[in-house]
């Protein structure tokens, strides 16, 4: 059975029936929204460099699995821009009867087009760029909003105006933040409830070998002194795990397997054509020391105690804190997401286990 859409003939996708039957969700902080424990992240894995007909079957492998969070930004492709419209294509075509079941979110705040006003944390830029936004992805609204980076030299009652407004007019239902300090998460969760928005999620990178989240952080001084701040003591060292905990605020993972670090393709101590290590962006050959690969070979060979692939005990190990709503997952293939899914239903991690991955699991120069 067919159905043309914009002059085209396409096949007609139903989702899968059972695809909450083993689907695993958990709450965000103390909003009233659940998240799939394993979401999928379409940051540099979709766009028009990449065969569209491939990203089309790992967005509807994921509705089948119940997966139903995707997570984008203004600038993700490349080129930016790119992974919005190629998602609003699909969302139009395969799973516009399910917008409903899906949590779709976007963000703003790096660079977008020329001038003071195509990036950063104004009204201006983030107004403008979630209106880009919803033209891209063809929709009204996205669910949730997020304040991409901090701006020092924005006031933050300002970014937070700008997110609360997103809400009012009906083009957003929840806010959020990504990379910023607990001091700028708590300044943030504040400015908006003056507005009577919660912050509802903080969304920052995490792995085995990048545990910062972990760390207390003394607030900085520079940020007290930016436009806006409030004037007051500097306040107790916490970490960011304590600080949404605190403030009742979900937290998203990225860069859960620590750009490809966290998998099986260097454990020879190569590096294959077409990794991440060998493009160089984000990754260089150079992070595939002596040091990672006896951790990362230790560490595969728990997961494969446990039948798992390093990937999947990556993934679980940041389950196992609750304060952890979901993890992000890029996909370049419907196996690869159906393999980091299932991790989803892994058994809890016992406590030998932690000890014995605890000193495998540092930081690691040049993960993230």
């Amino acid at each position: 059975m067919s159905t043309r859409f914009r002059g085209q003939n396409m096949m007609t996708y139903r989702a899968a029936r059972n695809r909450y039957d083993t689907a695993v969700f958990r709450r965000a902080g103390r909003s009233g929204l659940d998240l799939p424990a394993i979401s999928l992240g379409l940051w540099h894995n979709f766009g028009p460099g990449h065969l569209f007909e491939g990203q089309r079957a790992i967005l509807r492998a994921a509705m089948d699995l119940g997966v139903t969070h995707i997570d984008l930004a203004n600038n993700y492709g490349p080129p930016p821009g790119g992974a919005e419209e190629t998602f609003g294509r699909i969302l139009a075509t395969d799973l516009r009867a399910y917008r409903d079941e899906l949590v779709i979110s976007t963000k703003a705040g790096y660079d977008m087009w020329p001038g003071p006003y195509g990036c950063g944390g104004s009204a201006k830029h983030l107004t403008a760029s979630l209106d880009a936004s919803l033209r891209r992805l063809q929709l009204d609204h996205v669910d949730i909003f997020y304040s991409h980076r901090p701006d020092p030299t924005v006031p933050i009652e300002e970014t937070a105006g700008a997110l609360a407004q997103a809400v009012r007019r009906g083009k957003a239902r929840y806010v959020a933040i990504s990379n910023y300090s607990p001091a700028e998460a708590t300044a943030a969760a504040e400015a908006l409830a003056a507005h009577g928005v919660p912050l509802l999620i903080h969304q920052e990178s995490y792995s085995m070998f990048d545990r910062h989240v972990e760390r207390p952080v003394t607030e900085d001084v520079a940020w007290r002194g930016r436009p806006g701040a409030p004037d007051r003591p500097a306040r107790a060292a916490r970490s960011l795990l304590e600080t949404v905990e605190d403030l009742g605020v979900g937290l998203v993972v990225f860069s859960p397997l620590a750009q490809g670090l966290l998998t099986d393709r260097y454990l020879d101590g190569g590096v294959p054509a077409g990794s991440r290590a060998s493009v160089g962006h984000f990754l260089t050959p150079g992070a595939i020391t002596a040091d990672y690969l006896a951790r990362a070979r230790a560490l595969h060979e728990i997961a494969a105690a446990r039948g798992q692939s390093l990937a999947q005990l990556a993934i679980t190990w940041l389950l196992r804190d609750q304060r952890v709503t979901s993890v992000l997952v890029g996909a370049s293939s419907v196996a690869q997401l159906r393999g980091n899914v299932e991790a989803r239903h892994a058994p809890p991690l016992a406590a030998e286990e932690i000890a014995a991955i605890e000193p495998l699991a540092v930081d690691t120069v040049g993960a993230v």
